[in-house]
């Protein structure tokens, strides 16, 4: 690297991060893809001396590496949005065949749509990501609604419609092909938003941003919203076989010390979260601990950005910590009504649903006895650029009476980029 004292000066100019860079010395900046930098000086020709603004205002300096550098934000909407991909993947039957297979979720909508049924009855409802059109057509049934808005975006709207008509719900239900943002409905308010917005880690996709959109543009100021609140779990756990699947098989391959391989294993096998992962209920070492409860008639896409939570586990049960599982609650309320509470659970002791738990499998598993406790902060982050993706940044410690027994380790998990 060319000394700083050589360089060469350079006009302030403010580049985007293309992509994530880390330190390697105490000389350089680590930065994220779609940060921001001012270049005070271009060192040579791979390397440029810049001031990043880090979350708490403050400035930081340090080198960093030209190739992960653009002087244009390198996406346009679409693609931060990766749009294209997005809604060809749900113009397949695949996603749907899974969904509509998934009796908790589907049958939990049905049951939520019938206990409306007095006050569903000639109001107007806007289905946002309608998909095959399912949730649509049990407004239809038991509702008796004035109209129904199925706005989808991808190519299954085209059989969606023609399954309308087949069920003779062509003059309630209206199929919108297009993505909410961009349309307009002929009733420009509607009383009831209804969505299956939910994905890995709650959040992933951020379909949310959709529903919020679409309750900000067409709700009625007294209108519902359903689900009408959500909440995230995290859970410690023991997950003996997802590690030795991930980690366990490098320390001992036919008697030789893979060892030099566990680095690259938790970059490249535990550096995402293993979704559609079961969890029994023996494996959890602790309570689980709320860190994200959402109203979705109060909820702004501003506040789903950065959200960071400090936990604190006690520990119920000795066992090995090779984890922690995330699952999520969503209920149906807010009716104006007295009416039975009905909730979707993702829980262990819930009936399983396509969704299952999450598993962020740690580098290193942790012995826990009962009693101690389990300290740490999650942060879950919005991509700056890849709209639909999300961070995870875990730090744990184990503590006994008020001491620390280990130094936290912090580790990223990428959803997906």
């Amino acid at each position: 690297m060319a000394d700083k004292d050589s360089t060469q000066d350079t006009a302030s100019d403010v580049y985007c991060v293309t992509s994530d860079y880390t330190a390697r010395d105490p000389t350089q900046i680590s930065l994220e893809a779609g940060d921001t930098v001012t270049v005070l000086e271009a060192v040579s020709d791979e390397w440029w001396w810049v001031e990043f603004i880090d979350k708490n205002d403050k400035p930081l300096v340090g080198y960093a590496p030209v190739n992960h550098l653009s002087k244009e934000i390198p996406l346009d909407e679409e693609d931060k949005w990766e749009n294209s991909e997005y809604f060809s993947s749900y113009g397949q039957l695949k996603l749907h065949s899974e969904m509509l297979t998934d009796v908790p979720r589907t049958s939990t909508y049905s049951l939520a749509i019938q206990s409306a049924l007095p006050w569903l009855q000639d109001k107007v409802v806007l289905d946002v990501g309608s998909g095959t059109g399912i949730l649509s057509l049990f407004c239809a049934r038991y509702g008796k609604p004035k109209k129904v808005y199925a706005v989808e975006a991808s190519d299954i709207a085209v059989y969606s419609r023609e399954t309308v008509s087949k069920n003779g719900y062509e003059d309630v239900i209206e199929v919108i092909q297009g993505n909410i943002n961009d349309i307009s409905l002929p009733h420009h308010q509607v009383d009831w938003i209804i969505s299956e917005w939910m994905g890995t880690l709650l959040l992933f996709e951020f379909m949310i941003e959709s529903v919020i959109n679409a309750r900000d543009k067409f709700l009625k100021p007294d209108g519902m919203i359903w689900p009408s609140e959500a909440e995230l779990f995290l859970i410690p756990c023991s997950a003996l076989s997802a590690y030795n699947g991930s980690m366990g098989i490098w320390k001992d391959v036919y008697g030789f010390d893979f060892s030099p391989y566990l680095s690259l294993a938790a970059d490249t096998l535990t550096g995402k979260p293993i979704y559609n992962h079961t969890l029994s209920p023996d494996e959890c070492l602790s309570e689980p601990f709320t860190i994200l409860q959402l109203n979705m008639k109060t909820v702004t896409v501003s506040q789903l950005e950065d959200i960071r939570t400090a936990y604190d586990f006690l520990v119920k049960r000795s066992g090995m910590l090779h984890g922690f599982a995330s699952y999520f609650t969503v209920h149906f309320s807010h009716l104006p009504h007295p009416h039975t509470p009905v909730t979707l659970s993702t829980s262990p002791q819930s009936k399983p649903t396509h969704w299952k738990q999450d598993l962020l499998l740690l580098d290193s598993p942790l012995q826990l006895e009962e009693g101690q406790r389990l300290k740490g902060t999650i942060k879950l982050t919005r991509h700056k650029l890849w709209r639909r993706h999300l961070r995870v940044t875990l730090t744990y410690s184990v503590w006994e009476d008020d001491t620390e027994l280990n130094e936290a380790v912090t580790k990223i998990y990428r959803l997906w980029r």
